[in-house]
């Protein structure tokens, strides 16, 4: 395995308070010393994540949990970079949401579509509040075989932890057909998890891979994005990958 150090952007509001942002440090630890993927983190708030190349000179970017965020538009700037600049990305939780916002509005041409939690007032919402709340609970994850999330996770099926009352309800075959694949559905057959084929990382899911046992053993999707990062600092850097 290389050790290559790849540069990490966590674009979020870090809070204490947050689950996930206490974990991430722990997981990070984690894949430096079990898995030799050696990430330099850091940290950038939603209002900073809109500035001109915020987050181009990095090698992965991770938009955490912890909506609604300072600022809708800086974290919908890091995604939009990160999609169109081939950096790997991995959205959870919020991520997740504003990853499916950014497409809707900027792939779609749906740009009055809004995030409920941001907007409650909005005509078009994309993401609404759940009609049941996930907030503190665990649920199955069917998993598309053949998909990206598949080959990560090692399984067509998973349990995963929630934290979150909002979700994605409305222009999903808009989003299908622009190139997006929802390739993880609960037992309801409610999207939980997206991709982007063609795009050398693109993952996000509803729930919080990040919160997953007790930070030891970091989460497939949490290592996949890691190795992904890895692999963007070797060929940046002419290292062998």
């Amino acid at each position: 395995m290389t050790s290559t150090t790849a540069r990490l952007a966590l674009v979020g509001d870090r809070s204490p308070n947050v689950g996930s942002h206490t974990r991430i440090p722990l997981l990070l630890d984690a894949l430096a010393a079990r898995d030799r993927l050696v990430l330099d983190a850091y940290w950038i708030p939603s209002e900073e994540a809109g500035d001109e190349d915020a987050v181009s000179g990095f090698d992965a970017v991770w938009v955490v949990p912890g909506s609604p965020y300072r600022s809708e538009a800086g974290v919908l700037a890091a995604i939009h970079t990160a999609r169109v600049a081939g950096i790997p990305f991995l959205g959870t939780c919020g991520g997740f949401q504003h990853a499916l916002l950014e497409y809707a509005r900027d792939v779609c041409g749906l740009t009055r579509v809004a995030h409920a939690e941001n907007d409650p007032d909005a005509d078009d919402p994309l993401i609404e509040p759940l009609a049941c709340s996930l907030v503190g609970h665990e649920g199955v994850v069917a998993i598309e075989p053949g998909s990206l999330a598949q080959s990560v996770i090692g399984s067509e099926r998973t349990v995963e932890r929630y934290f979150c009352a909002y979700g994605p309800s409305r222009h999903l075959d808009t989003l299908r057909a622009h190139g997006l694949r929802f390739s993880g559905y609960d037992e309801d057959g409610h999207v939980r998890i997206v991709e982007l084929p063609g795009h050398p990382f693109f993952l996000a899911s509803l729930f919080q891979p990040e919160l997953s046992g007790d930070g030891s053993r970091p989460h497939p999707i949490v290592r996949a994005l890691a190795r992904a990062a890895v692999e963007h600092a070797a060929r940046a850097t002419g290292q062998p990958v």
